[in-house]
């Protein structure tokens, strides 16, 4: 079965998201977004959740650390 996309159909369907990301509110997109985190986080066991989280206590306690050898 060999299928072509219709080129049109396709670059109406890529604008989609945009166009309709431009349409909502700032509290939208945040609720949205919110829910497609939650969904991603679901998927990952425990452990995976404890690694990402602790890369970010890592990356800020860095940032902390280079803002406070810049103060100096």
């Amino acid at each position: 079965m060999n299928t072509k996309k219709n080129p049109a159909a396709a670059a109406l369907g890529a604008l989609g998201g945009k166009a309709r990301a431009e349409n909502l509110s700032a509290a939208e997109l945040s609720k949205i977004g919110k829910k497609g985190a939650a969904a991603r986080a679901k998927k990952l066991s425990a452990a995976e959740r404890r690694r990402i989280a602790m890369l970010g206590v890592k990356a800020r306690r860095a940032r902390k650390q280079a803002r406070k050898k810049g103060a100096n």
